[in-house]
């Protein structure tokens, strides 16, 4: 019987399994360049927002007399670099101070802001937007002096006042007039009696005055007495962030 013929591969062509070396070395280069870039630029990213961040705060900081937080949206601050244009940035602070008014807690938000000279010439915003809040502590210790206490009555609007150690009331309501918040009197008793005509207008127009200055030219649209004190909301247009004194805003 004729043993039938064994088949015998073709050997691979010589220059076969180099040019897949060099795809497959091309390849690995090709990705460690990558991850390189990627490396780069979330580094870049990273050192851009800590900068801005303290810039921005610090101009931000000017206006509410206290130190903030300031956080931007999602734009990546590398396309800001060459646009020079910030979405929008969020701002909180924990202790703003409006005119002689303490512990007023105020998230803000800034839109479409514009650097000017690569912000050493500050910066344009387009609108802005703030929620502020006052607590009972808060006007309690902005009126050190004039009042023991505060307490607030959210169903009537109210904010009761102690005067003299607490044996007397002044209930007292904020509202809106012509774009500005003024605090008016509803009641004052001293044991029955009628609380000094004095004593009450120190105290209303400390509380009034308190309520006057608003950051980033904002005016206030709606006013409510909470359970703990006071909540405004606040709106703006165009306004501008100064620079000056060697500040810059890099965003």
């Amino acid at each position: 019987m004729t043993t039938p013929d064994t088949a015998v591969p073709a050997p691979a062509p010589a220059g076969e399994p180099t040019r897949r070396n060099g795809r497959r070395i091309a390849l690995i280069i090709g990705l460690v360049v990558l991850l390189a870039l990627v490396g780069t630029a979330a580094g870049a990213e990273t050192y851009l927002r800590h900068k801005n961040q303290q810039c921005m705060a610090s101009q931000v900081e000017k206006e509410l007399g206290s130190k903030v937080d300031v956080g931007f949206g999602p734009k990546p601050l590398l396309l800001t670099a060459v646009d020079h244009k910030v979405q929008y940035i969020t701002v909180d602070s924990d202790d703003a101070k409006f005119g002689p008014a303490v512990d007023m807690k105020v998230h803000a938000k800034l839109n479409d802001i514009t650097l000017l000279d690569g912000g050493r010439g500050g910066a344009k915003v387009g609108s802005s937007s703030a929620d502020a809040t006052w607590s009972n502590a808060g006007i309690a210790q902005t009126l050190t002096g004039l009042v023991s206490g505060v307490e607030s009555d959210p169903a009537g609007g109210t904010l009761d006042v102690k005067v003299l150690g607490g044996i007397a009331d002044l209930k007292v309501q904020p509202h809106i007039v012509n774009g500005k918040i003024e605090v008016s009197t509803q009641s004052a008793s001293l044991l029955g009696l009628g609380l000094p005509t004095d004593l009450v207008d120190s105290i209303v127009q400390s509380m009034t005055q308190s309520l006057q200055n608003y950051p980033l030219g904002m005016q206030p649209t709606s006013v409510k007495v909470t359970d703990n004190g006071i909540s405004v909301s606040l709106r703006g247009g165009p306004t501008t962030l100064q620079g000056g004194n060697g500040a810059e805003i890099r965003c």
